[in-house]
């Protein structure tokens, strides 16, 4: 037999056993999709169609599933097996065996894994004005079954002038925070959470915060059909704060205990899955004067440019009702940066 007789042999072979193994989805409404199974869920099933791209398919609509492949089943004892996955009638098969749902936590859970993001902002002017400015913006999360861990850093500085001689310090500020989670049911969560901050242009040598509370996830990454994914939590809690001041105001506390609100959301549109839009708000009143209280908000946006690099536009605010004497209570920041996000 010749060699491009042999090829053809063994590649119209290969492409036999392509097919074989390709996996079979029967619906109720009597269509059929080839392809492959991704992801497989309690309810659904994750599904790269040949023709349709990548889909989710309710089990209840799937009558028949054929050759799909080996899945991670978690049962409720958190034991994990590897079994051979399909579906009869809307209902999952292990090893020609039904899969008894009521001692199945998860199958495929998805891996845990830390993300996060750093973004970079720098301007430079050189003329009649003389001026740097910059920032960096970094965060990581990580969310486990029952905790979520996040931790937020930023750091701000700038100074202009006429000259490179008599440029001056107009910003230099940087702060960090964390926060850690815990979910007692599927959205009711306790969390922990401190903070510490400078601000040299304000007069805030620094600023201590401790916490404790209670959230509700109301959306985790929902997914509506009109307009995309949206989460959003609420928190409430207590908090002790710790000031050091260049200059103190005679009406302003060194030390005192505060409630705190805060609020998270974040949306990805449906149309655009590469940007991520976003606002969060804490409100903390002091617990014995009323007139004494902060205020920290946010509201932007990031759009993926190209492979993990993005883009980041936000305007931050920070609202001190009894700031450094002689400081203004009000400090707004506009940032537009590039980063990386994973």
């Amino acid at each position: 037999m010749k060699h491009a007789e042999k090829a053809v042999i063994l590649f119209a072979a290969a492409l036999v056993g392509a097919v074989a193994q390709a996996d079979i989805v029967h619906l109720k409404s009597g269509s059929t999709l080839k392809g492959s199974v991704s992801a497989v869920s309690n309810d659904e099933i994750t599904f790269k169609s040949d023709d349709l791209g990548e889909v989710k398919i309710k089990r209840a609509n799937v009558t028949r599933l054929e050759n799909a492949g080996e899945h991670v089943i978690v049962r409720k004892d958190d034991s994990r097996v590897t079994k051979r996955l399909s579906v009869s009638d809307g209902a999952y098969v292990a090893d020609s065996k039904p899969l008894d749902m009521a001692d199945v936590k998860a199958i495929d859970p998805a891996e845990e894994k830390w993300h996060g993001s750093v973004n970079l902002a720098f301007t430079s002017q050189r003329g009649n004005t003389y001026e740097n400015s910059g920032s960096a913006i970094a965060n990581v999360n990580r969310r486990w079954e029952k905790d979520r861990v996040k931790a937020d850093f930023g750091y701000y500085y700038s100074e202009s002038g006429i000259s490179k001689q008599d440029k001056r310090k107009s910003t230099d500020r940087w702060e960090i925070e964390g926060q850690h989670d815990h979910f007692w049911k599927k959205a009711f969560y306790s969390y922990e959470n401190a903070r510490y901050e400078q601000d040299d242009i304000a007069g805030l040598d620094f600023r201590l915060r401790l916490g404790a509370g209670v959230g509700y996830q109301w959306l985790d990454n929902a997914c509506n059909d009109l307009t995309g994914k949206w989460s959003f939590n609420q928190e409430v809690g207590v908090a002790w704060i710790r000031n050091d001041y260049k200059v103190k105001d005679p009406s302003a506390e060194i030390s005192y205990a505060t409630f705190r609100y805060a609020h998270h959301l974040t949306f990805k549109p449906k149309w655009n899955e590469g940007v991520e839009a976003f606002h969060n708000l804490e409100y903390l009143p002091c617990v014995s004067d009323s007139e004494i209280y902060l205020i920290k908000a946010d509201v932007g946006f990031t759009t993926k440019l190209f492979m993990d690099f993005d883009f980041i536009g936000k305007i931050e605010w920070d609202y001190d009702n009894v700031p450094s004497a002689g400081r203004k209570k009000s400090d707004v920041r506009y940032i537009a940066g590039l980063g990386y996000k994973w």
